[in-house]
């Protein structure tokens, strides 16, 4: 089965799907449109519902109503960490160490679990000014005083590799809750507040690890999920942690010169064994979900070939791997691979970037919101609804809809 190539991956394709131009894909949005803040209450938020060519609009408390008996929603559980950490130096200078991805050691449950030192990817504002070897801040531990330092490693490109220590029985993550900041996105141009602790945090999040939410879940309310289980629709849960490449812009002129950047994905079996159960629709509740079950196929197809590095997803190799197999067969070798190893969760990396011209194997619909002109989630909405994504863009500009992060929501059915 390994010779299953169909002529449309082949790499002109992919040298095709390269060329795309990043100002095709753009459009205008004013700064007013920009959602600062969530509004009070998370299901209240419009919602534009897409349906092969159709427009139309409700409010999200009503999905349930909109959903069937049978279908099944997919959540991304990340949790959003404390990942921005101030420290101030004796001279008055500020740098600011944001915590990427870890070190060591590697995997989050394990790092965020050390006691009293771990390392991190991180980015750092104002690394001119760090000129000694290390820096603190501080923190209270039962009434006490107490200091967090950080050690300047080695470079990774534009990131550092920072050592973290500390000598309270805490660990990493709870840390973190004391001298951390919860990281906003950075086109909200505002500070982090004390709502944001909860509100930039879905219901459901319980998976530490992101630096930035899972956006299209924070409209989804206890009542919400209470009803929609009511009615029977399925619920499943994978992990994605957001990296800070989410923001990434794209600088070059076509879509070949963007590196995309790789998050961390961890899926139980029960939920891959779910999936290939399931005979109605998969519904991605965000673009990281897309991104995991959209990634999952391809794996699975890479454990049919007998890769033995398919816990990793490449940008690219989507559009050059056979791309015939059944999304049942996709999942059957990956149930195969646990039984095997006796895994019970499967975690994998994935780079994987989806462009008009790619065939979705996995959802039937998404839920997110409305994204930045000339970005890759705009194009992984392009890759669901077509050339239609401008119908829909200037629907929700002029009919008031609220954008970005903290904005209203839509459900696109993909289109056949």
């Amino acid at each position: 089965m390994a010779n299953k190539i169909n002529e449309q991956d082949s790499g002109k394709r992919v040298e095709d799907l390269q060329a795309i131009r990043i100002e095709d894909y753009t459009y205008d949005l004013p700064e007013e449109r920009v959602a600062k803040y969530p509004l009070t209450e998370r299901d209240a938020s419009k919602l534009l519902i897409y349906d092969n060519g159709g427009i139309h609009e409700r409010r999200f408390r009503d999905v349930p109503e909109i959903l069937s008996a049978g279908d099944m929603l997919v959540f991304n559980n990340t949790k959003v960490i404390h990942a921005r950490i101030f420290f101030h130096k004796e001279t008055g200078a500020l740098i600011e160490v944001f915590c990427l991805e870890p070190w060591e050691p590697v995997d989050y449950a394990r790092n965020f679990a050390a006691v009293g030192r771990c390392t991190w990817k991180c980015m750092v504002g104002n690394l001119r000014k760090w000129k000694e070897s290390a820096i603190s801040c501080d923190y209270d531990y039962e009434g006490e005083r107490h200091l967090l330092r950080a050690e300047r490693q080695e470079q990774q490109g534009n990131d550092i590799i920072v050592t973290f220590s500390w000598d309270t029985p805490l660990c990493f993550s709870e840390v973190l809750e004391c001298c951390g900041r919860i990281p906003i996105p950075p086109y909200l141009n505002r500070e982090s507040e004390s709502s944001d602790e909860i509100r930039y945090q879905t219901v459901y999040s319980k998976s530490e690890g992101s630096v930035a939410a899972p956006t299209a879940g924070l409209h989804f309310s206890l009542p919400v999920l209470d009803a929609l289980r009511a009615k029977g629709v399925r619920m499943e849960e994978v992990t994605l942690h957001v990296g800070a490449g989410t923001f990434k812009p794209v600088k070059s002129e076509t879509i070949g010169g963007h590196d995309m950047h790789t998050e961390h994905i961890v899926v139980p079996r029960q939920v891959v064994a779910a999936l290939h159960a399931q005979s109605g629709n998969i519904i991605a509740v965000g673009t990281t979900s897309v991104r995991t079950l959209e990634s999952l196929y391809w794996m699975g197809v890479k454990c049919l070939l007998g890769s033995g590095d398919f816990h990793s997803l490449g940008q690219w190799e989507a559009y050059q791997l056979p791309n015939n197999y059944t999304f049942r067969e996709s999942m059957a070798a990956l149930l195969r691979w646990f039984d095997e190893t006796g895994s019970e969760v499967l975690k994998a990396r994935t780079t994987i970037i989806i462009l008009p011209g790619y065939r979705y194997r996995v959802i039937s619909g998404m839920f997110t919101n409305f994204h930045q002109p000339q970005s890759t989630l705009l194009l992984l909405v392009a890759a669901a609804i077509g050339e239609d994504w401008h119908r829909v863009y200037d629907y929700a500009l002029s009919h008031d809809f609220r954008f970005l992060s903290y904005g209203d929501s839509s459900f696109l059915k993909v289109r056949k």
